[in-house]
């Protein structure tokens, strides 16, 4: 480097002041990005566990019972069934709502009967998942039932998070 000419050297390249520039945006955006990550992990609530999470938690912090865990396998294999069927049915209400939104392109009667499907569907999803868990629920003893209860009421009211 010259005391006349500014210019860095490493190796056999040059750094000149665009690289500089082009190297101070990329790490303006990478910090950038770390924050939106922290902010979005710190200040935007995370979802409601999964069923899994919920299963997880009945099979292995309640202390079932052998009768109790192929009551609740009965169930479990019950509400599968009931559950995808009811899923397909939302999902086809979703594929006639979004066919009507093509068609009308606006609140038309078409979009609105879509729209009260697709919300019947929902409802008779979420009616059949209570029912599961109150059956669920009719399975345990009272001790377990009482955990139950706290789990599904932070599900439900994102205490959890």
């Amino acid at each position: 480097m010259t005391a006349g000419n500014r210019r860095v050297t490493a190796g056999n390249r040059r750094v000149t002041p665009k690289s500089r520039q082009a190297l101070l945006v990329a790490l303006i955006a990478f910090c950038a990005g770390l924050a939106g990550a922290w902010v979005g992990r710190t200040f935007i609530p995370m979802p409601a566990p999964p069923p899994a999470q919920l299963h997880d938690f009945i099979h292995n912090h309640l202390n079932l019972d052998a009768n109790q865990r192929a009551k609740l396998k009965a169930l479990e294999a019950g509400f599968t069934s009931e559950k995808r069927t009811l899923e397909a049915r939302l999902r086809a209400n979703n594929t006639a709502l979004a066919a009507a939104i093509d068609s009308e392109h606006g609140q038309g009667p078409q979009v609105a009967a879509a729209v009260d499907r697709s919300h019947h569907a929902m409802g008779e999803l979420q009616k059949s998942t209570l029912a599961h868990i109150f059956a669920m629920r009719a399975v345990m003893r009272p001790d377990q039932a009482g955990k139950f209860d706290t789990v599904i009421k932070r599900a439900l009211t994102a205490e959890g998070r």
